[in-house]
């Protein structure tokens, strides 16, 4: 199954940290049906104040509707972007994973990069990803490469 690409429409937008949220919150939903600030709070280890204060903005913006001790959930717009986050994060997982690294090298290093990755380099790494998988003898070769530089 071909990877989704991300177009330029696609493509997340706003800060780092309004992606961070709207990535955690469709996780928490996902997982546990509802989002709460509280909830928010503690999986990002941020003050739950800060929490609400991004939130009633993001709310302002039209990425996530919220109302005082009800939660958060996203609107269109919000899920639209932050599955095209998930998207991300998840593509560049599969790539650094095809190499063997360590799980927590790829956490941290997509932590790094994922924000600042335009959406034709994401789609060079996706396509790349799929190629590679399609043959195992190249792979090797590149793996072999990798690790003799480490």
């Amino acid at each position: 199954m071909a990877a989704a690409v991300i177009t330029k429409q696609d493509a997340p937008r706003g800060t780092r940290a309004q992606e961070d949220y709207l990535e955690q919150i469709l996780s928490l939903i996902e997982k546990k049906g509802y989002a709460r600030v509280v909830d928010i709070a503690k999986n990002l280890n941020i003050a739950q104040a800060s929490v609400t204060g991004m939130i009633q903005r993001m709310d302002a913006e039209g990425l996530v509707s919220y109302e005082k001790y009800r939660g958060v959930i996203l609107t269109s717009e919000g899920e639209k972007i932050a599955r095209a986050i998930i998207n991300r994060h998840e593509s560049l997982t599969k790539f650094f994973k095809l190499f063997g690294l360590y799980d927590d090298t790829i956490y941290d290093d997509i932590e790094g990069i994922e924000h600042h990755m335009s959406p034709p380099t994401l789609a060079t790494i996706q396509a790349l990803t799929e190629e590679l998988k399609k043959q195992p003898a190249l792979l090797s070769r590149v793996k072999s490469k990798v690790f003799q530089a480490t």
